[in-house]
């Protein structure tokens, strides 16, 4: 931590054979020619580890033209062949040859600079490398990075924290008497059944959640619209007021971003994005600004609070703190208004990632609390609810809504994704990727993105599990969490036709399987979502 010595290149560091013994021993057991053998020669080198044992490839977002290639945890020669081509391609082509946001450099965040935070936590990755990788497995380590202002007022209602991005988020509420904490297995964890309840508060009556992570930007100068529009998939010259659900596309027309863009001025846009791809879209976002153009990005993620009010008793609950007309006539869905509440002024944005009505409430971050305390008191006579993230996911997967990263990446285009209703394939100017799009909507899909339930409830999807199509692999699942409504297994995954096009029959005539563990397990192909497929619920 005090730095590398000019002269160290191949130095060894000292032995340290009570480390390995143990090691040494097991291998000595399987394999008795070792005891005779001995060890010939002791190498012990320094390794660059990064806070979560992937590596940092690709451009970074602060130095134009700067690419990086480091923090090889250990596997830089088994690495070394495929970084070097793809870090190659990149730097010739302007863009990555394939999706490597997982070892992509700008995933990581300011913060992880800091040395302290550096050393505290790579200790604890180090040692993880080899371990168990558990599902919903949280970090230990250099903890409490970033926190919203609602933290501690969460934690005395038995939150359960995981770490995105550096922020504390509430996974999941503890009720009394039962500690917040995890117990880890590939089966049903400890939580599964409070953040069952969360998720139904949340489909019958009211859940709250605090999102005050997302990631939010603000375009603003008189050519602001006409630079959004270029990266925007869909169309953006809205009406002030109106909530843009778009993707950012590259040239090839694979899925950069996934986001929403509200317009809150003839001149100035709110962009709001996922808490992990931060860095990521503000560095898009600039780097497709053209040097001539009047308009300026500024990250304004620090400087508001979400908190997210959602079910279908939303409506009355808000309505009950605030003068301002909530009715679906007055305040439709896709729209965004400041309106009073307790004693704010804030912008309530009514749109949705559960798929029930509701509200996302962005707030200054200085009168957070307040609108918190007012909501959550008010909250008692509507059935509120504290919910978490994992209750998000499950309600999420149920309306087959799409996460980046995950079921959406730079591989995939919106037409793919089954997301074609957003895009804008119209517009006057065009948009990065229009062409790459029309040229696939001309020659037909050879993949699709698919809905799958499990037909064993007791079996639970995770990711990566292989989709099997009439006793073919024809996939594998993006994303899977167990939905408590329609108490089913739920996965989302690529169905891919190497002989031809995916189109509703292939999807449908089929028998599928998906492999869990080793066992395939029957499972309901759907293109539309499990839940309220005509989304009545979320116009109601």
């Amino acid at each position: 931590m005090k730095g590398i010595s000019e002269d160290f290149s191949f130095t060894s560091l000292p032995e340290d054979f009570e480390h390995i013994e143990p090691l040494v021993a097991a291998a000595t057991h399987r394999m008795p020619l070792l005891a005779k053998t001995g060890i010939r020669l002791f190498f012990n080198g320094p390794e660059s580890f990064t806070p979560d044992d992937r590596y940092l490839l690709g451009e970074s977002p602060d130095v134009e033209n700067l690419f990086v290639a480091a923090g090889f945890n250990s596997i830089g020669i088994q690495s070394s062949g495929g970084a070097g081509k793809v870090l190659a391609d990149w730097i010739l082509d302007g863009k990555p040859p394939m999706d490597l946001w997982d070892v992509d450099v700008r995933r990581s965040m300011p913060y992880q600079r800091n040395k302290k935070y550096l050393h505290d936590r790579t200790v604890e990755t180090l040692g993880l490398l080899y371990a168990m990788h558990w599902p919903f497995r949280q970090p230990e380590t250099a903890r409490g990075v970033r926190k919203s202002v609602l933290h501690d007022r969460l934690a005395d209602r038995g939150a359960c924290f995981g770490e995105v991005a550096g922020w504390e988020r509430t996974n999941w509420f503890a009720p009394a008497g039962v500690k917040p904490e995890y117990i880890y297995t590939y089966g049903k964890q400890n939580w599964f059944k409070y953040s069952a309840e969360e998720h139904h508060a949340v489909r019958n009556q009211v859940g709250l959640f605090d999102q005050s992570s997302f990631g939010k930007f603000i375009l603003q100068g008189p050519d602001a619209m006409s630079v959004l529009n270029q990266i925007c998939a869909n169309e953006v010259d809205v009406p002030v007021g109106k909530i843009v659900y778009t993707q950012w596309l590259n040239e090839t027309g694979g899925i950069e971003a996934d986001l929403t863009v509200t317009r809150q001025a003839i001149d100035s846009y709110l962009i709001v994005t996922a808490a992990a791809t931060q860095v990521r879209d503000f560095a898009w976002l600039r780097d497709h600004i053209p040097p001539s153009a009047r308009a300026m990005a500024i990250d304004v993620s620090s400087g508001q609070a979400v908190l997210s009010v959602m079910g279908p008793n939303s409506r009355a609950l808000l309505s009950s703190l605030t003068p301002d007309d909530l009715s679906n006539e007055a305040f439709g869905f896709g729209t965004s208004k400041i309106i009073d509440l307790a004693y704010a002024r804030v912008r309530a944005n009514r749109i949705t990632y559960v798929g029930e009505l509701g509200w996302e409430i962005y707030i200054p971050t200085e009168f957070a609390m307040g609108v918190f305390d007012a909501i959550t008191n008010t909250g008692k006579d509507f059935g509120l609810r504290h919910a978490g993230y994992h209750a998000l996911n499950s309600l999420r997967t149920e309306k087959g809504y799409r996460h980046w990263g995950h079921d959406v990446s730079p591989d995939d285009t919106p037409l793919e994704a089954g997301l074609g209703f957003v895009v804008a394939m119209n517009k006057r100017d065009g948009f990065i990727g229009r062409d790459a799009l029309a040229k696939q909507k001309e020659t037909g899909l050879n993949k699709r993105m698919v809905q799958f339930s499990l037909a064993d409830p007791e079996r639970l999807l995770y990711h990566n599990e292989p989709i099997w199509r009439d006793g073919e692999i024809v996939g594998s699942i993006t994303s899977g969490m167990f939905g408590h409504t329609v108490n089913a297994s739920l996965g989302m995954g690529y169905v891919t036709n190497k002989n031809g096009l995916v189109d509703k029959s292939f999807v449908t005539d089929a028998k599928y399987e998906i492999e869990v563990a080793g066992e395939r397990i029957s499972a309901t192909a759907s293109l539309d979502p499990f839940y309220d497929p005509k989304s009545l619920r979320v116009k109601s």
